[in-house]
């Protein structure tokens, strides 16, 4: 069963190495959880090296803006590795008439890369960020364009693994829905993000980086997301402090509070075992 902690503290002295979720443990998208990064500064005031993993189809660049943007300080981490960062590899050697799946915002995931933006009917990959409209519709909405690209064996690159994210109080589908139904109707699928192993190695290397050589029994994954956050740290063979009140909380949410015990049980249902746990990061 996973232990109940009060704050980060209470365990960083187990470990050099952070690996800490953004969407879910920093913010929700619209507000930010403050103590959250108070508690990341502290890590690194201990000596610990904090690297953000996020799923983020942005490079790094976009989202340390975006964080910016909800007050959270530079110091509160030492590097930032996001799925869109790893997405560019796969992109890179890949078919390079690009149609891209998601929102003009996310446009600078494909700056630099010898690749042309294609129309729908003359790409040969779709690179998805997400949905054109993320706040009223689902995969299901884009049926007719996914069967299209499976008839002419167009590959799919999903930038952002998540399935679901958490908005304010809302939950939104993300990419990685997109990708789950296009494998569902028979299309080829390749992600490098959460829970696959390239973000983690990217993320291995750019502690590294910092610090010099770690043992990764010595590395905390800290997330909230079943699927990707935790999944990906049992994958990668790391210890994790599980954040309940992401976007699994209605899954044992009592009274406005996580029942423990409902939690566990989920947990086991999901095959999962994290060490630790706490509502939010603090």
């Amino acid at each position: 069963m996973a232990h109940r902690i009060a704050t980060l503290g209470d365990i960083t002295a187990q470990f050099d190495v952070i690996l800490s979720d953004v969407w879910g443990v920093l913010h929700n998208g619209v507000s930010v959880f403050p103590d959250a990064a108070i508690a990341l500064e502290a890590a690194r005031k201990a000596g610990k090296t904090v690297v953000l993993i996020t799923n983020s189809p942005r490079p790094a660049p976009g989202v340390i803006t975006q964080l910016r943007a909800f007050g959270i300080s530079d110091s509160a981490y030492d590097r930032i590795v996001t799925s869109g960062d790893v997405t560019r590899g796969l992109i890179a050697v890949g078919p390079k008439k690009i149609f891209l799946l998601g929102p003009e915002r996310d446009l600078p995931l494909l700056e630099g890369l010898d690749v042309e933006v294609a129309a729908e009917a003359e790409a040969t990959a779709v690179v998805c960020t997400g949905f054109f409209d993320d706040e009223t519709e689902t995969p299901e909405d884009y049926t007719d364009m996914l069967k299209g690209f499976i008839a002419r064996s167009v590959p799919m690159i999903c930038a952002n693994p998540d399935l679901v994210v958490e908005r304010g109080e809302r939950i939104i589908p993300c990419a990685g829905a997109m990708a789950a139904y296009y494998e569902q109707l028979g299309g080829e699928v390749r992600i490098a993000g959460k829970p696959h192993a390239p973000i983690y190695e990217a993320c291995m290397a750019a502690a590294k980086e910092v610090r010099g050589e770690f043992a990764k029994d010595r590395v905390l994954a800290i997330g909230d997301g079943m699927p990707t956050d935790v999944k990906g740290a049992i994958n990668a063979g790391l210890q994790l402090l599980y954040i309940s009140g992401g976007i699994h909380a209605a899954e044992y949410t009592l009274n406005g509070e996580t029942d423990e015990s409902l939690m566990n049980a989920y947990l086991k249902g999901q095959n999962a075992a994290p060490g630790w746990w706490m509502p939010r990061l603090a």
